[in-house]
């Protein structure tokens, strides 16, 4: 790969504007949409209430933040966010051994084939919205 292919982290637009506020917001308003699987807490496990989940909210942080990042990027952004964030990390997540492995029963935590994932809305205040914060 040459230097020219690789996307320069450090070189990041920091004016650009956040499409989503928090993780909250995104997991809500567009990962639940946009990875739609069915899960029935043997084959993929979800839990609805995901942010009661250290290490779910960690990898889903990631994922809202490199998909606000590369989104930017016209050409292989996308690309490289399933491939290289999307896949990985929902793979780790819906894991039958992963973090939501106590997570398998209830309608909070199983959907049917094409429903969005499954969602519990967090306590009031626990994800703020970054947009919001004073510069």
């Amino acid at each position: 790969m040459s230097e020219a292919e690789y996307v320069d982290y450090d070189q990041a637009d920091a004016g650009a504007e956040l499409c989503y506020g928090s993780v909250d917001e995104f997991v809500r308003e567009y990962l639940r949409y946009a990875y739609r699987r069915r899960i029935d807490g043997r084959h993929r496990c979800w839990a609805g209430k995901w942010w009661r989940f250290e290490e779910a909210v960690t990898r889903l942080e990631a994922l809202w933040r490199s998909w606000e990042y590369l989104r930017q990027d016209p050409a292989m952004g996308m690309t490289m966010w399933w491939r290289d964030h999307a896949d990985y990390h929902m793979a780790m997540l819906m894991d039958p051994d992963g973090p939501f492995s106590t997570a398998i029963d209830g309608p909070e935590n199983t959907n049917k084939r094409g429903d969005p994932l499954p969602y519990v809305a967090p306590p009031e205040g626990l994800f703020t919205d970054v947009r919001l914060k004073p510069v």
